[in-house]
């Protein structure tokens, strides 16, 4: 097993799980957000410490057959990319993995190559927001 050297300018985006489990099984490959986004390219994705407490993130769950004890919580997980951002539509539905109606005005946020990390990876620095670097302190 190789070592995880992190890009310190490689920006995160902190997401919830079960959400996160489903983008790095390639199930989700788009990202709900209320909020617009100007980044492109390779991001990180940290796994928040809590678990979503939307209702369909259980049904999510269940769907999926995935085991919420297992899944990773508090780490950084994996890598994506991100390569577009707009206004969700109600087909965007089945891959953000959330009933139509969850998407009225939102973002979508488009994901491609999903990449898991072969072992989570504890970040130096906590979110402070959506976005944030994971092993540097944040520049102004």
């Amino acid at each position: 097993m190789h070592t995880f050297h992190p890009d310190h300018d490689t920006i995160s985006l902190g997401v919830r799980q079960p959400w996160i489990e489903l983008i790095l099984r390639g199930h989700k490959t788009i990202e709900v957000r209320s909020q617009n986004t100007q980044v492109r390219g390779t991001i990180y994705l940290y796994s928040s410490r809590k678990f979503s407490d939307m209702p369909v993130a259980r049904v999510a769950t269940r769907e999926y057959r995935l085991d919420p004890e297992t899944l990773p919580l508090g780490l950084l997980v994996g890598s994506v990319d991100l390569w577009n951002s707009r206004p969700a539509v109600p087909g965007d539905a089945s891959a953000a993995c959330v009933p139509a109606e969850l998407l009225e005005q939102q973002y979508a946020w488009e994901l491609r190559n999903p990449r898991r990390f072969p072992q989570p990876v504890p970040v130096r620095f906590l979110p402070y927001g959506v976005w944030f670097y994971p092993f540097r302190r944040r520049t102004r």
